[in-house]
């Protein structure tokens, strides 16, 4: 098992480098924005296209198959998960739908029908009505399938599918260091307000580089239980907490000296402030496919305040 290359979501792929691996970071950083703010208040055929539009994008940057295929795949499973599970739920409105006249008010009494009726008048519920509106869409038994819990399922499956898929391609074609000198470029405007922007910049980079060094840590002790075949029903319940909660001590520590000797290395090599000794790894450059897609922005904002709505 090796979790480093096994794990699906939220690795960066170095090759083979794409054309949106090329795109300026703020501009995919734009781009994310834009993705997590449009379904906000937006009509359900909206968060469908966006949900479209993600999958054909996918396929236009042609990235790999094997990369891209279990991401996908996990992110469907969960979103049609909670799309069937918030269909099937109560809608939450509890107001009984009760009709504002008696159900019977048509049915004219007895002694006053007239001789020849042969019938008396239908009741309102038989009438026709003047729409085909009809708030309940399916109830058998327990399940009750209604115009709000399907709006609500939608809005919940997109919206769950757009916020993970988005981000993913976004970590997937943009290095770390990308990242942090786009966020940095972009925060410059606080600094006019005592804002430390360069610390939490470099907070930031030594977030994402420690990642692989607890996946590798995890992977380690994993690996070392593995090896020793622990017969697990023979421990039990109370057993079985006991060897984990060790373990989970013994991770804890394993990171602590890690961030200890990454700490250390800074120092010797001259890291004393963010301010004195910075890297720059990326030169922000805008080029021609930037601005397109800079473009792409403002058109992708003017449909959704014209048709999203």
């Amino acid at each position: 098992m090796d979790l480093l290359r096994s794990l699906p979501i939220g690795l960066y792929l170095e090759q083979p480098i794409t054309w949106l691996h090329r795109v300026d970071a703020r501009v995919k950083l734009g781009w994310l924005l834009t993705l997590m703010l449009t379904p906000i208040a937006a009509n359900p055929w909206w968060r469908l296209s966006l949900v479209g539009w993600l999958l054909l994008f996918t396929l236009a940057t042609r990235l790999p198959f094997r990369v891209w295929k279990r991401q996908i795949g996990l992110v469907l499973f969960f979103s049609v998960l909670l799309f069937g599970v918030t269909l099937f739920a109560p809608d939450g409105l509890t107001v009984p739908n009760q009709s504002r006249l008696p159900a019977d008010e048509l049915i004219l009494p007895a002694e006053n029908a007239a001789p020849d009726a042969g019938e008396t008048a239908p009741a309102l519920n038989s009438l026709p009505q003047p729409t085909d509106y009809r708030y309940v869409l399916f109830e058998r038994g327990n399940i009750r399938v209604t115009r709000r819990s399907v709006e609500l399922a939608v809005r919940v499956g997109t919206l769950m599918f757009v916020l993970i898929y988005s981000t993913n391609l976004y970590l997937l074609t943009t290095a770390p260091e990308e990242i942090t000198a786009g966020l940095e470029d972009l925060m410059q405007p606080l600094k006019r307000f005592n804002v430390p922007v360069t610390e939490i910049v470099l907070t930031l980079t030594l977030s994402l580089r420690f990642i692989p060094l607890v996946l590798e840590e995890v992977q380690n002790l994993v690996r070392s239980i593995r090896t020793r075949a622990i017969n697990w029903k023979k421990l039990g319940f109370r057993g079985s907490t006991q060897v984990w909660t060790a373990v989970a001590e013994k991770l804890v520590d394993n990171l602590l000296v890690r961030a200890e000797q990454i700490a250390s290395a800074m120092q010797v090599r001259g890291f004393t402030s963010p301010d004195r000794h910075q890297v720059q790894w990326h030169q922000l450059k805008l080029d021609v496919l930037d601005w397109v897609a800079v473009a792409g922005i403002v058109i992708f904002w003017a449909a959704r305040l014209t048709i999203g709505s």
